[in-house]
């Protein structure tokens, strides 16, 4: 049996590596949506991780509500992308500046 600590290292590589790719590409936003999805992938490793560990099912439930909401954010991200690229020719960061008030 793997123990309760692998899952936890896996998450915060998982995280690490997230955050990573949030600080090293700050100008692609198709990286940035994928670098958050990857975030809430490790945050679910560790409630699935716990909810073994315990022998509750609690956290596997949870982490259907969080992967639910987590398509609707991505479909909706991709969307506005869709709409941002068709307006501005362009999904830098940088450039999307001229969105504000």
């Amino acid at each position: 049996m793997i123990p309760l600590s692998w899952y936890l290292v896996l998450g915060a590589l998982l995280f690490a590596i997230a955050v990573t790719g949030i600080f090293l590409n700050r100008k692609n936003l198709i990286v940035i949506l994928m670098a958050v999805e990857l975030m809430l992938l490790a945050v679910n490793t560790n409630f699935v991780a716990f909810a073994h560990y315990w022998g509750d099912p609690a956290g596997q439930v949870f982490v259907f509500f969080i992967l639910t909401v987590a398509a609707a954010e991505s479909a909706i991200g991709l969307a506005i992308l869709v709409t941002l690229f068709r307006n501005l020719r362009s999904i830098r960061v940088d450039d999307l500046d001229s969105l504000k008030g």
